[in-house]
């Protein structure tokens, strides 16, 4: 199949607009099945193949170049499916397969309006333009992962323990292993990833690669030289989430620094320690039963005599004795790399991938904080550590002094990080309305007592991640900076971009550049447009103390080799498959091999994936390096996985899923978050 006009006119200056298709394959030869190569003879006096350039388009070589038709057609015929034959929509309606059937009953009837109304136009009259099916699509399918909970087996049994289960005939989970092995779906791999790397599975029978360590009789099998799983830290205790539901937990010190700065005062030195204190003799967080509160004793009652004090370990005056401001652990990280927090695609798995590439700086997905002081598992999920982060800290969102200063000193003395950054750049309605993310920038007073306070109460260092404003041409970042160095910030992070803009224009490195100076001598990091080494090295030009990456990472994390060696790294397509291969193995240590845990892994995989697709291959680009604001055209790659993985449609991203975590259950249905539609 050949090439429009239109397309010919766009990649080549040949004032003709003839091109040829080459039929070669794919995989064959260096010339890709469906490309289209330039005359040999050009009349408009032009170099013969030369690219004109388009503004927004990656430049790719022409003999890769082809069309979308063309391009599905090839993964489609590639991946043995059915190809189309009726029309090119692949309906013989000449509808798109890819829509939602309610979304395509709405657009036939608009389509009908259409008509109608064009019908309705006398001769002579100017006809309207037609409106553009456009906007969020409301129709589309909701489904949930429910079938989670149908015949599902007891913990007790998983977990294979000696006791009996709690709840006893109450309970709603099947106590019958040989009936939940009936209904339990085959399995996904004959490879089970948790049995070969610790020597045991945690998931016994429910396992999707149960073949793999279960005996004859259904016994879940350990392997000889068993590995103990690392531990990762920063979990949820139940004590404490029970505390935290209970509202038993008292937050003395930062109770006392909001009455300092409800009065003007600033925060001073407290006499004792930011332990949160618990209302209840229930025993505080993270403390052994011998630091339990003793029961109120009644009038009548004896009080005991008292014998020596018990103590849990070596005697510190950490409890006795804050820390002053100057006495903190220095955040030291200037010219280091620094993954930035990225909201659903920035989990433990991605980080460890990222780790395992060369970043230096780790921190954890935007947390809300009243969510953390409710003790919902789902947000403090967010805060896990991975024993290869070495240098690690977590984000909070909150837009009001008490919330934020209560959870600081929660967190304080319940989980290892080494800072902690407040989120000041989130630039979404549901944040934004509320008071938080950007709009602390145009709420100096709260703003302040916010970073005043979870500096008291901190005994790690506080950062900042904010913008460079809210509307465009306004910036207020250069007033704001001198304030966060007097008001106790030890980093601060500047994405080069207004909330209004978000990602319509390129990031703004010249006033980060200027941002500098106003922030001196408080370190200040920079952060936006970074895809390559040549781009990591013009920013640091500016006299940042060093680089954030963001959305860099996610369509390449092998940028921070990229940066570190100084060099374009042509990476392959089955490469790229191992990158993705190693993200399933770590999911599934994170969240699971069982049902649960799998679909839970496919869904963040999916999410990634729909950032990969934009990635175009060294070796394929005309110029180098890609820029991030230049999406790819369509064009086939050098084997047929570079194909797929080019692929912006879902069910390619699918299709890659299952190539790593087996088929996807009946009924699956994946919507990017970061995109209004999936299926175009």
């Amino acid at each position: 199949m050949g090439i429009s006009p239109v397309d010919r006119g766009r990649h080549t200056r040949d004032p003709e607009g003839l091109a040829a298709t080459l039929q070669s394959g794919c995989e064959g030869g260096p010339m890709a099945e469906g490309a289209v190569e330039a005359p040999a003879e050009s009349g408009g006096g032009g170099d013969p193949g030369t690219i004109e350039p388009e503004r927004g388009v990656a430049s790719i070589k022409l003999q890769y170049l082809t069309t979308k038709e063309h391009f599905h057609e090839f993964l489609e015929a590639k991946g043995q499916e059915k190809p189309s034959q009726e029309t090119e929509a692949g309906d013989p309606a000449g509808n798109d397969l890819d829509e939602p059937e309610a979304k395509r009953i709405r657009l036939e009837d608009w389509q009908t309006e259409d008509r109608q109304t064009e019908e309705a136009v006398e001769p002579g009259e100017q006809p309207q333009a037609q409106k553009r099916a456009r906007g969020q699509n409301k129709c589309r399918p909701h489904v949930k992962p429910t079938h989670y909970d149908k015949n599902r087996l007891c913990p007790s049994l998983v977990q294979e323990s000696t006791a009996k289960c709690f709840y006893g005939d109450r309970c709603r989970f099947l106590h019958d292993v040989g009936r939940y092995l009936e209904t339990k779906p085959a399995d996904l791999g004959p490879h089970c990833v948790l049995f070969e790397t610790f020597g045991r599975c945690p998931y016994g029978v429910t396992c999707r690669f149960a073949g793999a360590h279960l005996g004859p009789e259904g016994q879940n099998l350990v392997k000889e030289g068993l590995v103990q799983a690392p531990p990762i830290r920063n979990g949820l205790d139940k004590v404490l989430q029970q505390q935290l539901r209970k509202r038993k937990i008292h937050f003395k010190h930062a109770e006392q620094a909001l009455r300092q700065l409800s009065k003007g005062q600033l925060p001073g030195p407290t006499p004792k320690a930011t332990v949160p204190e618990v209302m209840e003799a229930e025993g505080a967080p993270g403390q052994d039963n011998c630091d339990a509160q003793q029961a109120p004793q009644g009038p009548g009652t004896v009080p005991p005599p008292r014998g020596p004090l018990r103590t849990c370990g070596p005697l510190t005056d950490e409890d006795v004795v804050r820390l002053q401001p100057c006495e903190k652990k220095r955040l030291d990280i200037s010219g280091k790399l620094y993954l930035a927090p990225l909201t659903t695609c920035g989990n433990l798995p991605f980080r460890r991938v990222c780790k395992r590439f060369g970043a230096d700086v780790t921190c954890g997905e935007m947390a809300v904080c009243i969510n953390l002081l409710q003790g919902q598992t789902s947000e403090w999920a967010l805060l896990k550590r991975h024993p290869c982060e070495d240098v690690f800290g977590v984000q909070l969102e909150g837009a009001f002094p008490d919330t934020m200063t209560k959870c600081a000193e929660l967190l304080n003395r319940t989980i290892e990080v080494d800072f902690v950054d407040i989120n000041v750049g989130c630039p979404i309605d549901l944040v934004y309305k509320k008071g938080g993310g950007c709009a602390l920038m145009n709420r100096s007073a709260k703003f302040q007592q916010i970073v005043r306070g979870m500096n008291q109460v901190l005994d790690v260092p506080l950062t900042v991640k904010l913008r460079t404003g809210i509307h465009e041409h306004m910036n207020l970042a250069h007033r704001l900076l001198p304030e966060l160095r007097d008001w106790g910030a030890a980093l601060v992070t500047l994405h080069g971009r207004s909330r209004e803009q978000r990602y319509t224009k390129l990031a703004d490195w010249r006033y980060i550049e200027q941002c500098v100076t106003a922030a001196s001598p408080m370190p200040l990091f920079g952060n936006g447009d970074i895809l390559s080494y040549e781009d990591a090295n013009r920013a640091m030009q500016t006299g940042v103390a060093g680089i954030m990456i963001a959305r860099g990472a996610l369509l390449k994390p092998w940028l921070f080799t990229e940066i570190k060696e100084q060099r374009h790294w042509d990476i392959s397509s089955s490469e790229r498959l191992d990158i993705l291969r190693d993200f399933a193995h770590y999911g599934l240590e994170h969240w699971g091999s069982d049902t649960q845990g799998v679909e839970k892994t496919r869904r963040f995989l999916l999410e990634w994936l729909s950032f990969l697709c934009r990635y175009v291959p060294v070796g394929l680009l005309e110029r180098l390096p890609q820029r991030i604001n230049e999406r790819p055209p369509y064009y086939l790659g050098r084997d047929y996985l570079e194909t797929l993985m080019a692929s912006q449609k879902a069910a390619d991203w699918i299709r890659i899923s299952e190539m790593l975590l087996g088929p996807v259950p009946p009924n699956f249905v994946f919507l990017p978050k970061h995109k209004a539609n999936a299926y175009k």
